[in-house]
């Protein structure tokens, strides 16, 4: 009989390991270091953890470092990998070698496209990728311009969307959509409840079956204190409250920590309630309710 406390990770819920990646400053000075041996230790402690992918970001480095890292990380553990990186060449650096045996056939991850990058699907001819297209952003008259409503995250997805599949054959199953998540302690345009808006209308429409959402869990917390101020956990909860909302709108890959017990919460729960009361709030009235939970 399993323990009513033991914690059961989140059905159709996918993470990617988010450790090695160089804006966490422990893993930014192993970088600095070239500290392989400790770079494969996160590698294996988040695959024990139960990660499906690990996720590799080293920054502003030059593209044989990345593709080192991704040799070695593969050299220790048989998940995919999540190349992660806005640059041109770090990640045809790190396609070029990553084995897809060694990852038991699974094809990497390439973390992001967006309108402004269309280039990158040029990499797939070296090595076929599942891509997260940003969808927080859109190219407008030449320029980069934020995506403030749920039609527009829907349109520039759906542009990304078709790209992939037209020009590169990516199917539905192999594409990841991305709203853009941001820290919920800077948000007073409404940003959380307008990506969840754009999440529903990409999933209504009957084209788009099959596709896949991701967010970057970890930015949603990214300003807020540990705890509150009477102890207890505020990070945590939140990020659950988040899914508990996002995952019946298709929401089914993070990119988020191996340690954290995410749940899917219950309707009662004190973190649910707020983020509830902070979507259907406006302004900075959003943020005194996230104030009342952080002085709970």
């Amino acid at each position: 009989m399993k323990n009513k406390n033991e914690y059961i990770p989140i059905k159709g819920l996918t993470i990617i390991g988010e450790s090695i990646n160089d804006s966490i400053p422990s893993t930014h000075e192993l970088f600095e270091r070239d500290d392989i041996d400790n770079i494969q230790d996160l590698a294996k402690q988040q695959g024990e953890r139960g990660v499906q992918f690990i996720d590799v970001n080293v920054g502003k480095r030059e593209p044989a470092f990345m593709a080192h890292i991704v040799e070695k990380v593969q050299e220790v553990v048989d998940l995919p990998i999540s190349i992660d990186s806005p640059d041109f060449e770090l990640l045809k650096a790190g396609l070029s070698v990553y084995n897809v045996n060694k990852a038991k056939g699974i094809k990497p991850i390439v973390n992001s496209i967006s309108e402004l990058r269309m280039e990158i699907f040029e990499l797939n001819k070296i090595q076929p990728f599942c891509p997260i297209l940003i969808a927080s952003e859109r190219l407008e008259n030449g320029d980069s311009c934020p995506n403030k409503s749920g039609p527009e995250i829907k349109e520039t997805a759906g542009r990304l969307i078709y790209k992939a599949r037209k020009e590169f054959d990516v199917l539905n199953d192999e594409i990841i959509v991305d709203p853009g998540l941001g820290p919920i302690g800077a948000d007073v345009e409404g940003i959380t409840r307008t990506i969840l808006e754009g999440m529903d209308l990409i999933s209504r429409v009957d084209d788009f079956k099959g596709i896949h959402f991701s967010v970057g869990l970890s930015n949603f917390t990214q300003m807020l204190p540990p705890k509150t101020t009477c102890g207890g956990l505020v990070k945590t909860p939140l990020e659950s409250a988040f899914l508990t909302l996002a995952m019946p709108l298709g929401l089914d890959y993070i990119i988020g920590s191996s340690k954290k017990k995410y749940k899917i919460l219950e309707k009662s729960h004190i973190a649910l309630n707020t983020l509830n009361e902070f979507i259907n709030a406006s302004g900075y009235d959003s943020i005194i309710h996230l104030k009342n939970f952080l002085a709970t």
